[in-house]
């Protein structure tokens, strides 16, 4: 159970927190945690605990380019579902809210609605309640909703600028959520009560102030329900007993980081950190000596060596702990890295941890650093990752170098000093209570008077301006004064792992990360439980007057408590060294390895590592566990334990230049020496154990023979009954199936016949239609040909008669007379057709058809323009005449033109009929006052229709109510509603042609209303009712609905498809259409 709740807890805090895929090869964390878990009783899980040190909080309000906000945003918005986004007023488009960065929103590879549901089961796996869960995306989503409130300034009438909240829509809704009220947090966004002992004084805030005051309660909701929810999952996975056998601890921290030269240096530390605590009395067996990890795919390997357990190996997974054989691969100097080959064996008995020195034991891992294209300035979130680096590697260096020539010094082992760098000068410039950087930070934020970042670092540089890790262009170095590459707004460490630049802008803001006591008040104020919980400093009786810590001090006591953790453990580091950029197997970079090689420290570990021994171990366990290989101490070795070991490695012949005594310990140089002695104790195991064996299988074959041999008699019994009964079974079973396949092979033949004849009966048809088709377009065309050679003939005659006109009067007029003639008369008749136009204008009414008659065939095309441009300059007087309901109905009578003009015979009789929608008064009849209270959205139309029964087509009388999201059904005596329908359930309308108000609604397949089938009417404003329908329709879903008209069409009654025909009645019928069922697949209605 814990273990499924662990792998859930994984989901979940990944969800709050964010991987921040800023290059294709770089992946940056934002949260700093320490976990731990514990086994007992052979090794099965047994508790859990995660501590979060520092969250990223800044990044809920601004995100560098190129990088996502926390997931949780993404997720909620892309995989919840619409009824949850609607109650917590929240829409699925993300460029809704400002808080979200935009160019980043969307990753490849990674699915945030899938990830969403995986969320939402790890909390239900994880123990978290359905309120619990539901107030935790309720606050998710008033901090998603924060970053949406605006202000504007406003002068009061002392002179003093405030500001006011642009749109208190945002504000309501958060108040909604929260259970705030909302005079109260308004006013908390506009002013600021400072209380110093007995007094009070009550401040306006301008528009900076009020955005810095949003942004810093965003960032103080997140960061408590981050830090509430470790909380709540530690509860949900801690012990139920104080049993505890063995401690696993995992650090997962923030990278070393360096944003310099438009790309992103980032070194990330994935710590596993295993403490070993063992309750009441150590195992008292001899141990392996080397406890390494199995890794898969190794394809980047760099560098192996055992010990103390170090690792250089890139890419690789982890799959579990096993002893490892070591070959090495040639010689190697303290200047070169050799590489290693690998001969991997896994043990099949049970290794114990007896290299352990301590009460707890450390591995931890490092990957090297990586590069992005992209361009980021290093502030104060770098500068206090980079800090928490400075201290590990600090713990690092006292914990393997200084620590390990020191044990071999004690225990008396000839050894020469190596000397190696020391960042204690590098952590005491930051963290030094003094003149530390930390505490210069926050003298600056405490003190009176004008603070900026530049007095900050004025600060700086009258106090670190010696220091020989310190950088900065205005100190009185004078070395830095024309360095154009340190800008006068930064300052750079020279840090273990290479220079960093920083840029001061930001450093006092971040640090500060003051919340107002105006809105904490307003937070404890909340209904809502768990905001309430998350501000337990509003309480009002609780007022302190103290200011919070600082950032920066918080960070430092966090790192402070880590590094007193981890100093009681003793930790074996696995480094991993990356050989490339391109994540691609074979090729290696010996730049950046050897870089990495260099800041890391490696080097002076490697000369420790060469010089010291692999393996040391007691001489008690050592004894114990490799005594049987010797005659003279198996079973039992009566001296001490010391001469003990001397004799069993004289015995076995190892090489003195292989191992050295110490006082209290074996040291074994090489590890193929204590692969050696786990094959020779292996075989000595395998040979004691098949003596046991031996005896153990004898007995254990007799009894059982003879238990065989009496069951025999009775199975074979048992068998022969049931071999008859199966066979049986399978004659009959094979009978029904020879059966089954030939009445489908006969109905199958049928069907066919019926088939082929209904496909002969169609292809005669079409082919007598297509056969008409042919002899009408032929005789088309022939009539066509005609005309077109009569036309021509014409042309051809007025052409010739022309040419000889022109031929007899050519002598006559000069080459221009002619021109000008034309121009003369041209101009002539357009004045007179223009004064003609003038007095025979018709009149203004949009209605009105006439036009005088064109006087000339060269004038046709301006005579049609002019009638057409008087025409829309008409309609445009007419229409300016219009109120705005007249222009709603008319629009409704467009929309009705364009659906049914010209195919629904009902409608040239609907044109002059107004739209009335509401036929019904229900707000004014008290007999629908039962009515009017159950609906409480606007009402479109309220008519009387008749409902047609799905069985025998009778018609009973029901009041249709359309709405903007719901088409209602009331009965009309009692008012009580019958059916609601949404309108995203609706999908299709369907209608015949002729002059009847019939009229079928079909529903969305599945859906809920959908359960009893589509419904059929009969109205008399049917051309009414689909065009509000449609329009409606339209606007609430954005999707057109489909207008079907036709004759026959089908309608989903219940289960059934039911045709529905309209045909021609009789006289007698009267001017009424009847409606009648025929059978259970067809419906007529006849249509006088």
């Amino acid at each position: 159970m814990i273990r499924h709740q662990i792998y859930a807890m994984k989901s979940y805090l990944e969800a709050m927190k964010v991987y921040c895929q800023i290059t294709p090869n770089s992946i940056k964390e934002n949260h700093l945690s320490f976990s731990k878990t514990s086994t007992y009783q052979e090794n099965l899980l047994h508790l859990s605990q995660v501590a979060g040190h520092l969250l990223e909080k800044s990044r809920v309000v601004k995100q560098p380019r190129g990088e996502r906000n926390f997931h949780v945003f993404y997720q909620l918005l892309s995989g919840a579902s619409e009824e949850l986004l609607n109650k917590l007023k929240l829409e699925r488009d993300f460029s809704r809210y400002n808080y979200l960065s935009l160019d980043s929103a969307k990753v490849n590879g990674v699915d945030d609605a899938a990830n969403f549901r995986t969320v939402r089961n790890a909390m239900q796996i994880v123990g978290f309640m359905d309120h619990e869960a539901e107030s935790v995306l309720e606050v998710v989503a008033a901090v998603l909703k924060l970053g949406n409130i605006e202000f504007k300034p406003e002068s009061r009438v002392n002179g003093l600028d405030e500001s006011k909240i642009k749109d208190k829509n945002e504000l309501k809704e958060i108040c909604e959520l929260t259970g705030i009220d909302q005079s109260v947090l308004e006013r908390a966004f506009s002013f600021r009560t400072v209380e110093a002992k007995q007094e009070k004084v009550s401040t306006t805030l301008n528009v900076a102030q009020a955005y810095y005051a949003r942004d810093a309660l965003a960032k103080n909701l997140y960061s408590r329900l981050f830090s509430w929810l470790v909380n709540r999952i530690n509860e949900s996975i801690k012990a139920q007993t104080k049993v505890r056998k063995k401690v696993m601890g995992v650090l997962d921290i923030y990278g070393f980081e360096i944003f310099e030269d438009n790309r992103v240096v980032m070194g990330h530390w994935f710590g596993f950190i295993f403490q070993f605590v063992s309750y009441g009395k150590r195992d008292s067996h001899s141990t392996q000596g080397s406890e390494l990890y199995l890794m898969s795919r190794f394809d980047h390997l760099s560098w192996f060596h055992t010990g103390k357990g170090l690792l250089i190996l890139n890419q690789a997974r982890l799959i579990r702990p096993v002893p490892v054989n070591v070959t090495e691969g040639g010689p190697y100097t303290n200047s070169t890295i050799t590489l290693f080959s690998l001969k991997l064996r896994i043990f099949e008995q049970e290794t114990s941890f007896s290299s352990i020195r301590s009460e707890s034991q450390v591995f931890a891992l490092r990957p090297s650093p990586e590069h992005s294209p992209y361009h980021l300035d290093n502030s104060f979130e770098q500068f206090i990752i980079n800090y928490c680096n400075e201290k590990l590697q600090q713990i690092f260096i006292e914990l393997t170098l200084k620590e390990e020539q020191e044990e071999y010094i004690r225990e008396d082992i000839e050894w020469t000093h190596i000397d190696y760098f020391n960042n204690a000068i590098i952590c005491d410039l930051i963290e030094n209570n003094t003149n530390g950087i930390l505490a210069m930070l926050d003298e600056e934020c405490l003190r009176p008077g004008t603070v900026t970042d530049e007095t900050f670092l004025e600060k700086l540089n009258q106090v670190c301006a010696t220091h020989q890790h310190f950088e900065s262009r205005m100190s009185k170095c004078s070395r830095f004064l024309n360095d154009t590459s340190l800008p006068h707004s930064c300052f750079r460490i020279q840090h273990y792992a290479g220079k960093v630049l920083y840029q001061v802008e930001g450093f006092v803001d971040k640090n500060n990360d003051l919340l107002y006591r105006d809105l904490s008040q307003a937070m404890w104020k909340a209904s809502h439980a768990l905001i309430k919980s998350l501000f337990p400093e509003g309480n009002p009786a609780k007022i302190n007057l103290k200011r919070p810590p600082t950032a920066g001090s918080q960070f430092k006591a966090s790192v402070a408590t880590l590094m007193k953790n981890l100093q009681t453990k003793n930790p074996n580091y696995i480094r991993c060294i990356k050989p490339n950029d391109k994540k691609a197997a074979h090729i290696f970079n010996e730049a950046l390895v050897c870089h990495q090689i260099r800041y890391l420290g490696l080097l002076e570990n490697v000369r420790v590592r060469r010089a010291g021994y692999a393996f040391r171990q007691a001489y008690e366990p050592c004894l114990e566990r490799y005594k049987m290989l010797c005659k003279q101490t198996w079973p039992h070795w009566r001296g001490p334990a010391r001469t003990g070991v001397e004799v069993l490695f004289n015995e076995l012949e190892i090489p003195m230049e292989e191992y050295s005594f110490g006082r209290s310990k074996i040291f074994i140089r090489n590890p193929r020496t204590l692969f050696k002695l786990e094959d020779l104790r292996k075989q000595r195991l395998e040979d004691l154990a098949t003596l046991i064996q031996k005896i153990y299988r004898g007995w254990k074959c007799r009894t059982h023979f003879l238990l065989m041999r009496k069951s025999q008699i009775v199975i074979a019994a048992w068998y022969r009954r049931y071999a008859q009964q199966k066979r049986y079974q399978q004659i009959k079973s094979s009978a029904l199936v020879i059966q089954s396949y030939i009445r489908g092979w006969k109905a199958r033949k049928i069907l066919r016949e019926l088939k082929h004849q209904k496909r002969c009966e169609e292809a005669a048809t079409t082919i007598a239609a297509y056969w008409h088709g042919t002899q009408a377009r032929r005789e088309l065309k022939r009539l066509k040909e005609e005309a077109r050679r009569k036309h021509a003939v014409a042309v051809i005659w007025a052409y010739w008669l022309g040419l000889k006109v022109r031929r007899e009067y050519r002598k006559f007029f000069r080459a221009n007379a002619g021109k000008k003639i034309y121009e003369f008369t041209l101009q002539r008749i357009m004045q007179k057709y223009f004064l003609e136009m003038k007095n025979k204008m018709p009149s203004l009414s949009p209605i009105d058809k006439n036009w005088p008659s064109r006087p000339y065939l060269f004038l046709d095309s301006t005579h049609k323009e002019l009638k057409r441009i008087f025409h829309l300059w008409r309609c445009k007087k007419y229409r300016d005449q219009f109120t705005d309901q007249q222009k709603l109905i008319y629009e409704e009578k467009l929309e009705a033109s364009e659906l049914f003009k010209d195919k629904k015979a009902l409608y040239p009789s609907s044109v002059g009929q107004p739209f009335q929608g509401a036929y019904l008064e229900i707000n004014k009849n008290p007999k629908y006052k039962k009515l009017k209270d159950a609906i409480e959205e606007k009402i479109i139309i309220a008519e009387v229709v008749n409902k047609i029964n799905r069985a025998n087509g009778k018609s009973t009388s029901r009041i249709f109510l359309l709405t903007n999201n719901n088409l209602l059904l009331a009965d009309q005596k009692s008012g009580q509603i019958k059916s609601e329908v949404p309108l995203v359930d609706v999908t299709k309308v369907s209608m015949s042609s002729q002059n009847d108000g019939f009229f079928a609604v079909h529903l969305k397949e599945g859906s809920e209303a959908a359960s009893k089938g589509d419904f059929l009417f009969s109205s008399d404003h049917l051309i009414e009712m689909a065009t509000k329908l449609y329009r409606t329709t339209l606007s609430q879903t954005k999707q057109k609905l489909n207008i079907e008209i036709s004759d026959e069409f089908l309608v989903q009654f219940r289960q059934d498809k039911v045709c529905v025909k309209f045909i021609q009645g009789s006289q007698k019928n009267g001017s009424v259409p009847t409606c009648k069922r025929k059978n259970n697949r067809l419906l007529e209605v006849a249509v006088p």
